[in-house]
């Protein structure tokens, strides 16, 4: 046998499910084996295996035992003259596969091979090459020096991003994303480490097989996708800490026989400033628009407070008390406008203007009812109430007005960015592929067909072929592009998304036989999941509205409910879960209770007194209800909650 293909999986299934159709294609012609090594995912990856794909040979774990485990595991039974460990969020080109062996093949001195990766927008990936992490080079990474300059030959060692991207060349350290190689090396220089859970497993498996007198060869002839940071994003502070450990493992292993100690002083140092900066930045990216609000808030408001109090109240001859006002009244007010802007939404990236000057309104109706109760003391003028309100509802709509000008990736303009989608396929696939966008929550703008040919006669419902998509994507506005792989090979959806990356598109596929469409918009971020059960319960925005509808109903339950119960059957039970919606980590309305592995699949939330299935006369069976809870997380409204718990609670 001349392959064996090695995937480790953990709970992403729609992601293993694209990359098995890919490895599928690559295989024919070549003689091979494909292994999934399971790391007791509960997403339903096994069940979708054994329907899909009963050709893979299928290791199920009951536990996650890293990635050099798992990898060892599937390794040790395989029988392939060359061994690939191939990620399971990664597409394989047609021929990547009969490239890579010929390669190996024709130069018996490689030992292992990676390729050229780009991300889930045609970019190329830098760490498709890397060099050895010496103490050295680690220390121009962690420090930055490396990024600010990435062709130097002494600072870019890393990424050794002084060779050219596409130029075959030897290289210290393939990618774990993709990793060839051949049986005869391993079997000289070892498996995996199993001491690494996960990452620098690959760094130190590519240095044992040149210290075993191999070469490790970067061969840019075919590519892949890599939606990298499908698992981790690279900013959080796990992945900081997790990395860094594994270089300061590869450290002492390699480097420090001995200065054990300025080693390990030096890594540990290192781990703890990058986890600090990305605390920091995880801080800031959460709170910063906050911080802006607060800021020009107290500052506008403060100015027009000296300002009134100075000319109109007190005629030129002073100004409001600094104590009462500045320190008490004016903090206060800001607190609820931003605290009402929350709550409506105001700090949901994107940031948009309408719920914020919506909480801003809301909260100013709140301050108007706290003036009426407040002393006469601290009592100032009304005017004060209603230029602050204009002045916070005018800097918020600056703020976020400017954010969306130059295109900061947390603003965003309107009530919904619009999505404009061309499909690129035949006609049963786009056709197919079309129906799934629509039966999705992202609710369209713009949903265009284009055939995978040059052909100039195209169908009456299409915009053209696939040579005319930049003048489709400047005409229409195009903001995504949707390949159908069953009618497009994945070198020419590769070749077209490196081609039309100028034109910052967002790039998906759609597996042939799937109800899923997979992308990545971001290098940091995770890959973009169009399915038919979009996950709209999930939102922050649903789950806050949910959670407050919850309180709201059981405040008010419990401290009217000498009146409702005149109007509610059971009132005793009622008031009960009143109290175990409030403390005993209780919804108003949950999931309906079923067998099946698709709930698994569905956002988690708190168990419910009722569930959509309560209203529901006679029995279903267990699909039925599985259906129910699909349809409630995917078009959940607080709404649905309300009919739900209002039926329930007056017809029983």
């Amino acid at each position: 046998m001349k392959l064996s293909v090695v995937i480790v999986n953990y709970n992403v299934e729609h992601f293993l499910e694209q990359c098995l159709y890919s490895v599928r294609r690559a295989l024919q012609g070549v003689e091979g084996e494909v292994f999934v090594v399971d790391n007791n995912s509960v997403d339903g990856s096994l069940k979708m295996l054994e329907a899909k794909f009963p050709e893979v040979k299928v290791i199920a774990n009951k536990d996650n035992v890293g990635f050099a485990k798992a990898n060892n595991q599937a390794i040790r039974i395989s029988k392939g003259e060359y061994v690939l460990l191939l990620n399971p969020d990664t597409v394989v080109e047609d021929d990547t596969f009969s490239k890579c062996i010929a390669f190996m093949d024709s130069h018996p001195d490689a030992g292992g091979l990676g390729v050229k990766m780009v991300d889930g927008k045609g970019q190329f990936l830098p760490e498709s090459k890397r060099g050895l992490p010496t103490p050295m080079t680690a220390f121009y990474k962690i420090f930055g020096l490396s990024k600010l300059f990435p062709r130097s030959k002494r600072f870019s060692r890393y990424h050794l991003g002084y060779l050219p991207e596409n130029e075959i060349n030897s290289v210290d350290i393939l990618a774990g994303a993709f990793m060839l190689m051949r049986r005869a090396t391993l079997d000289k220089c070892g498996l995996l480490d199993e001491t690494f859970f996960m990452y620098g497993e690959d760094i130190d498996l590519s240095y044992r097989i040149t210290l075993a007198g191999y070469k490790n060869y970067y061969f840019p002839e075919t590519r892949i996708i890599h939606y990298k940071g499908e698992s981790t994003k690279k900013t959080s502070v796990n992945y900081v800490l997790v990395f860094y450990k594994a270089m300061e493992i590869f450290a002492k292993k390699h480097f420090a026989k001995k200065r054990a100690f300025w080693f390990s002083f030096f890594i540990n140092f290192a781990i703890y400033f990058r986890a600090f900066l990305a605390l920091l930045s995880q801080f800031f990216g959460k709170v910063y628009m906050l911080l802006i609000d607060v800021v020009l808030g107290y500052a506008g408001l403060s100015a027009i407070s000296y300002l009134w109090g100075h000319h109109m109240i007190y005629d030129g001859v002073g100004s409001y008390p600094v104590t009462p006002l500045f320190t008490i009244i004016l903090p206060v007010y800001i607190l609820i406008w931003l605290s009402t802007s929350y709550f409506t939404g105001g700090y949901d990236k994107p940031y948009r203007v309408a719920p914020s000057v919506g909480g801003v309104l809301i909260g100013s109706v709140f301050i108007l009812v706290l003036y009426a109760l407040l002393p006469m003391g601290l009592r100032f003028s009304r005017a004060l109430i209603l230029l602050g309100t204009i002045w916070m509802a005018l800097q918020m709509t600056l703020s976020r007005t400017l954010g969306y000008i130059f295109k900061l990736t947390d603003f965003q303009y309107g009530k919904n960015a619009k999505k404009r989608f061309i499909v690129i396929g035949n006609e049963d696939e786009t056709q197919r592929v079309e129906q799934l966008l629509k039966s999705t929550s992202i609710k369209p703008d713009f949903i265009g067909l284009v055939t995978p040919t040059g052909a100039q006669k195209v169908p009456d419902n299409y915009l053209g072929n696939i040579t005319q998509v930049p003048d489709i994507i400047g005409i229409y506005k195009i903001t995504e592009i949707i390949f159908c792989s069953k009618d497009i090979t994945h070198q020419e959806i590769i070749d077209k998304m490196v081609e039309w990356h100028a034109n910052n598109l967002d790039y998906k596929i759609a597996p042939v036989d799937t109800l899923s469409i997979i992308g990545s918009n971001s290098i940091n971020t995770r890959g973009d999941l169009y399915t038919v059960d979009i996950r709209t319960i999930s939102t922050i925005q649903n789950r806050r509205k949910k959670g407050l509808f919850d309180i709201a109903v059981a405040l008010s339950g419990i401290v009217f409910w000498i009146f409702i119960a005149w109007f509610v059957k059971k009132p005793v039970r009622f008031l009960c879960n009143c109290f175990r919606v409030l403390f005993g980590g209780y919804s108003w309305v949950g999931y309906c209770p079923t067998e099946s592995v698709e709930e698994q699949r569905l956002p988690k939330i708190k168990k419910g007194i009722y569930n959509p299935a309560s209203i529901v006369t006679g029995n279903l069976d267990d699909e039925a209800r599985g259906q129910l809870n699909v349809m409630y997380a995917r078009d959940y409204t607080v709404l649905k909650d309300f009919n739900i718990l209002f039926r329930m609670l007056l017809n029983r």
